[in-house]
């Protein structure tokens, strides 16, 4: 089993474990546990596509055991002092870690997203965040859209102001993607951003949520729409091609004997 600074240096390039959550050693707990919650969001197994959830999984205890180190004063203190972390008994082995997560973060409701978005836009974790994605996917802002948290077609002229100005003051290269798009494609993606906030307005009235709505209800809801839809689809297949038809032969036999 390989040791916790060998897995942080083999998921994260770091066995610094400041550094794998992305703080400073000054951190303080409340700090440590934002970017702890943060960080495990991205890579929480249940939220990643199936080909990559065995590296999510690595990833996901990984920092589960970091944080369970640095949350705590007093391995916290020793790690500060030695740069030690004694894993036989300060580290958890048999730990279920999505359980230990789910104790530590409530549910999220739709008023928390709300909530969340107006301290994050404008902050200087958004602004970190764009221009990792402005870097990332080389200016494409398509991509840079789909990448930020909360970021919507309405952001895109603020995000492209605040590029420019990068640009400008050559703090970033100035990809051709970005300065050179074509206007047509960004009034083409802007109608595609139209339609789907009109479906998603549209969706919620039918699902009837509500701002206290956790997220797994609402996914919930959304399954039980779609098993009503498909158990009246298959009832009408049903009535359509599974009731006996007649039997022309049978008919005419009848026929024929009453005849006699």
């Amino acid at each position: 089993m390989s040791s916790l600074f060998e897995s942080c240096r083999e998921l994260f390039e770091t066995d610094n474990l400041y550094a794998v959550l992305k703080i400073k050693k000054t951190a303080t707990d409340n700090e440590v546990k934002k970017a702890y919650h943060k960080l495990s969001l991205k890579v929480h197994p249940d939220r990643v596509e199936a080909s990559e959830k065995g590296i999510a999984t690595q990833k996901f205890q990984t920092l589960g055991k970091v944080y369970s180190i640095l949350s705590d004063s007093e391995t916290r203190k020793v790690y500060d002092e030695t740069g030690e972390v004694d894993e036989e008994n300060d580290v958890p082995q048999d730990r279920d870690w999505t359980a230990y997560w789910r104790l530590l973060f409530r549910k999220v409701s739709v008023e928390d997203i709300k909530e969340f978005e107006k301290t994050f836009k404008g902050s200087e974790e958004e602004l970190e965040d764009l221009k990792t994605a402005y870097l990332s996917f080389k200016g494409d802002m398509a991509l840079i859209l789909d990448n930020i948290m909360c970021s919507t077609i309405d952001d895109e002229p603020r995000f492209k102001k605040i590029i420019k100005d990068w640009i400008k003051k050559k703090e970033v290269p100035n990809f051709s993607k970005f300065s050179h798009e074509s206007k047509s494609k960004a009034e083409k993606r802007k109608r595609e951003a139209e339609v789907e906030a009109v479906e998603a307005e549209q969706l919620k009235k039918e699902l009837g949520i509500g701002a206290n709505d956790s997220l797994k209800q609402l996914i919930q809801k959304r399954q039980q729409s779609r098993a009503t839809e498909a158990d009246a689809f298959f009832a009408a297949l049903e009535k359509k091609y599974a009731e006996p038809k007649s039997n022309k032969k049978t008919k005419a036999s009848a026929a024929k004997q009453s005849k006699k």
